[in-house]
């Protein structure tokens, strides 16, 4: 018995000397957080919020991982009827939501989820669109299911965002299949997909007529994104993805572009092992920020208008394993600051601008957070 615990306490030092082991050179410091906000709970009891988005009235949409979608309003949650059946497992359940950019007139709804259906025990990732009527979803189509169903519990993705020209693009981690998924582009899982907002493949993504190629796919290479925002300056899609041990990563979508993984990462294992000795190889995009260690980035949002103005142009991104939000001050597409806001708030799963201007934080364990500039 003393051996074995002898063997768990070399092992658990083990790690902790490689997590700690890891250090940036030359990387930009984090500064603490200068309070001139106060927060406010605007929905509580969530036990894991995903996704937010808001209605032409000013209401609420949020999903919860288990499977329940809530529209809020006024601080009370209704659930809301009709939700597909939601395989949870692991990191996979209901994930992100958004509305369609002229969803005034077309009234459609975009979500992500781990499902069951198609080949395979298990789950993946499915992407489908519908509309709400009398609090419930109505019309569902189904626009995408990643395959093989796998029974692994991580790295579903998953994010959604459209670009200026109606582009609808989402992620879906390489779950956990990294030697096997992301560089293989006839395979799903380790991608971002881009589709037309009907669920069709644009006729000019990048790997289109290819034999066997998913061709929904825009860029691979990826672990697992779980966060997405479009530059409201550029038009540009940025992504950010976790690394393994080290290594998560800030990248700008570009058509057909490899990010890398496994290939290249800035990461190790998290048993402490070499992945890949290469952060760099010829053919590969580099991230335009690391982290090391990781932060385990989830959510992301640029900063516009003029209720925070120390934070306007800027990128804030949610970090899980330090419970806060991260402010990373930009020079165009170079990261040049960085400092904590909401300091020990929680795992931030999510963070958007809301309509109304404010920033908004999903909060596991919390709800929906409001920061409300003094």
């Amino acid at each position: 018995m003393k051996k074995i615990t002898l063997v768990s306490l070399s092992v658990i030092s083990f790690l902790s000397f490689s997590c700690d082991a890891q250090v940036k050179s030359n990387d930009i410091a984090l500064k603490d957080e200068v309070k001139n906000y106060t927060l406010e709970t605007v929905a509580s009891d969530i036990a894991i919020p995903w996704g937010m988005t808001w209605l032409p009235d000013g209401t609420m949409l949020v999903t919860e991982k288990s499977g329940v979608l809530y529209h809020v309003k006024n601080g009370a949650k209704t659930e809301i009827k009709n939700v597909p059946k939601v395989y949870t497992r692991g990191q996979g359940g209901l994930l992100d939501i958004v509305l369609h950019p002229n969803y005034a007139k077309n009234g459609w709804i975009y979500m992500t989820f781990a499902s069951d259906e198609g080949e395979g025990t298990g789950g993946h990732t499915k992407l489908i669109r519908a509309k709400l009527l009398d609090g419930s979803l109505t019309q569902i189509e189904s626009l995408y299911k990643a395959t093989p169903n796998t029974t692994k519990g991580q790295h579903f993705g998953s994010r959604i965002v459209f670009d200026n020209d109606g582009y609808l693009y989402f992620s879906i981690g390489e779950r956990g299949e990294h030697f096997v998924n992301p560089q293989d582009i006839k395979r799903d899982g380790g991608k971002i997909y881009r589709l037309n907002d009907d669920g069709t493949i644009p006729k000019d993504n990048p790997f289109v007529g290819q034999t066997g190629a998913k061709e929904a796919i825009y860029t691979y290479g990826n672990r697992n994104p779980q966060g997405m925002a479009k530059n409201p300056v550029t038009g540009k899609i940025w992504a950010h993805e976790h690394g393994p041990q080290g290594g998560d990563e800030i990248n700008i979508i570009k058509k057909g572009a490899n990010y890398g993984w496994p290939v290249v990462t800035y990461g190790i294992d998290y048993d402490g092992t070499t992945i890949s000795k290469q952060n760099e190889k010829p053919g590969i995009e580099k991230p335009i920020y690391y982290w090391l260690p990781s932060i385990a980035p989830s959510g992301m949002t640029f900063v516009t208008g003029d209720k925070y103005p120390d934070w306007k142009g800027h990128l804030l991104v949610g970090s899980l394993k330090f419970q806060y939000l991260e402010l990373l001050k930009l020079k165009e597409n170079e990261v040049i600051g960085r400092q904590k806001i909401a300091t020990d708030i929680g795992r931030v799963r999510n963070v958007a601008q809301g309509p109304d201007g404010y920033i908004y934080m999903g909060v596991e364990g919390k709800g929906i957070v409001k920061i409300i500039p003094n």
